[in-house]
């Protein structure tokens, strides 16, 4: 897994983030699932809308897409700009699905429910699960495991 620049140590900017992902480009094909939390589902969708061929699947965990309330919204914003380019993300990936809580302190409802909408899919709603952090308390994410370990068995 990519170690990416992160906040709030180090600013984070998506050209850095790119520069990273250079070193993983070659292992990304039509097998390759994308798990992006936070910032890293932003950094997901920058990656689909850039892509020249479609991969397996790309999940989204408590994504930012610019639907106020975000507690961090001018750094998300400067992070990589909220408008997204739907048409291309939908054509890069055989599946999609965005996970979202209830009591998320950082990226509000609206947040998986805009994605879910844009990519044709059903927001898959965890009641009670923070940020999916570690401070949120929330150390296992069975959902996602069993939805990518389903998409494995095709």
């Amino acid at each position: 897994m990519p170690q990416f620049p992160s906040p709030p140590i180090v600013p984070a900017k998506i050209a850095e983030w790119f520069d990273v992902l250079k070193n993983y480009e070659q292992y990304i094909n039509e097998n390759t699932i994308l798990i992006g939390h936070s910032l890293g589902g932003i950094f997901a969708l920058r990656i689909l809308e850039k892509l020249e061929h479609p991969i397996k699947a790309a999940f989204f965990a408590g994504t930012p897409v610019g639907v106020q309330p975000i507690a961090n919204y001018d750094r998300d914003s400067n992070f990589s700009g909220f408008i997204f380019d739907w048409e291309a993300i939908k054509k890069k990936a055989q599946h999609f699905d965005v996970f979202q809580s209830d009591n998320d302190p950082y990226v509000g409802l609206e947040n998986g429910e805009e994605p879910s909408k844009n990519l044709g899919v059903e927001l898959s709603f965890i009641p009670n699960a923070g940020h999916f952090n570690k401070r949120a308390g929330y150390l296992k994410f069975e959902k996602l495991r069993d939805k990518v370990l389903k998409i494995l068995e095709k």
